[in-house]
C-alpha cells in the first residue's frame, strides 16, 4: 500500500490499531513513548520522528519498503 501523505499513514496506524483492539495508551506502552505521541501521529502531524512512526508501524504489523517511484 502507498501512503502518500502523512494523514494517510496516521489513518493506517489508526486503522491497525483500533483493529488490534488497542488505545492508543497501549500502543503508546508498547513502544515506549507518551500516549500523546500516537495522537498526533494518528493525526499526520509532521512533528513526530521517524523513529517512531517505524516503531509504531513494527508494533502493528506493518513493514516500511522504501523503493524507487516507477518515471
Amino acid at each position: 500500500m502507498l501512503t502518500p501523505s502523512p494523514n494517510e499513514f496516521g489513518n493506517e496506524i489508526r486503522a491497525l490499531r483500533m483493529g488490534r483492539r488497542l488505545t492508543q495508551q497501549e500502543l503508546a506502552d508498547i513502544i515506549g513513548v507518551n500516549r500523546r505521541v500516537v495522537g498526533e501521529l494518528e493525526r499526520g502531524k509532521g512533528s513526530v520522528r521517524l523513529e517512531i512512526a517505524l516503531a509504531a508501524a513494527r508494533a502493528l504489523g506493518l513493514d516500511v519498503d522504501l523503493r524507487r517511484r516507477s518515471p
